[in-house]
């Protein structure tokens, strides 16, 4: 039984600590599978590499603090602060910010994915004010997403919640805004259609838990840049520059490159991790 699974029994699972298990998990198999695609025998020892790229590949050795690094550098800025206090310890790696800072973005964050939006905008102003003051669209964003939820709580029942919220807080802002315009028109339309039935792939997308998901990484990057932080993970960074590195190398018709090359994001993983070769895009965040 994994330590997820007695956790869950015992009916008072840590989301933080799961999340760090989850991880270790994933290297522990990327690990094993390639252990069992290239057993060391004396016919396997001797082979010798199809192609020049996996030959270099194979020479490249990865220093294991380096590793180390990367791993508490993710879970300090998705703000992960038991995963990343435990995991600094056990590498022998210091700390990169204050436990309540990453605390702090992971409140805010969680509220944000839980539909809590009322919570996630009065801790962010708690934290910093000016975090939405000087960011409007932010702010706006913020507040589509709920009007969105009061919508969907209100499904098939009173609407006045939702419309007052519209009128007294989305409104106003929408008036000097043509996008902020166009941003609360659909999302008021929601109101006039069956959320079961097919709607658009513009009214599906307000209803997704995409929107959660892009919403919490902007505040999550506006908090960053807002404390002189980099705004996102370096592994983040890293594999988008291997993928430019890639597809350049393929549209220089390098011949030493095998057909596919593999990083581990298949699978689970790929699910987790989509979008992270977007140079524009939103980058996922695995909720707790």
């Amino acid at each position: 039984m994994s330590n997820w699974q007695a956790f869950q029994q015992q009916g008072h699972l840590d989301p933080d600590f799961a999340f760090r298990e989850h991880i270790f998990a994933q290297f522990r198999q990327a690990a094993q599978r390639q252990s069992q695609a290239a057993p060391m025998t004396s016919s396997t020892a001797t082979a010798t590499p199809k192609y020049a790229f996996e030959a270099r590949v194979g020479d490249t050795k990865t220093p294991k603090n380096d590793i180390n690094a990367l791993i508490l550098d993710y879970l300090t800025m998705e703000g992960y602060p038991g995963a990343a206090a435990n995991f600094s310890k056990e590498a022998n790696l210091a700390p990169q910010q204050a436990d309540p800072s990453i605390k702090t973005r992971q409140e805010i964050q969680h509220a944000i994915h839980s539909g809590d939006i009322e919570t996630a905008i009065t801790a962010l102003n708690t934290l910093d004010s000016d975090i939405l003051d000087k960011n409007p669209e932010l702010h706006f964003s913020l507040l589509r997403l709920q009007l969105v939820e009061l919508i969907r709580q209100c499904y098939g029942g009173d609407i006045t919640p939702a419309l007052d919220f519209a009128t007294q807080q989305v409104a106003p802002r929408a008036s000097i805004n043509e996008q902020f315009r166009v941003d609360l028109e659909r999302a008021m339309s929601l109101l006039f259609f069956d959320h079961d039935s097919n709607l658009s792939p513009e009214l599906k997308d307000l209803l997704s838990s995409d929107l959660r998901r892009k919403t919490a990484t902007k505040v999550n990057e506006a908090v960053l840049v807002r404390q002189d932080q980099r705004r996102e993970a370096a592994i983040r960074a890293l594999v988008r520059m291997r993928a430019w590195a890639e597809s350049s190398a393929r549209s220089s018709k390098i011949k030493d490159l095998p057909p596919d090359i593999d990083i581990g994001l298949n699978g689970e993983n790929a699910v987790e991790f989509q979008g992270l070769t977007e140079t524009n895009g939103h980058e996922p965040m695995i909720t707790t």
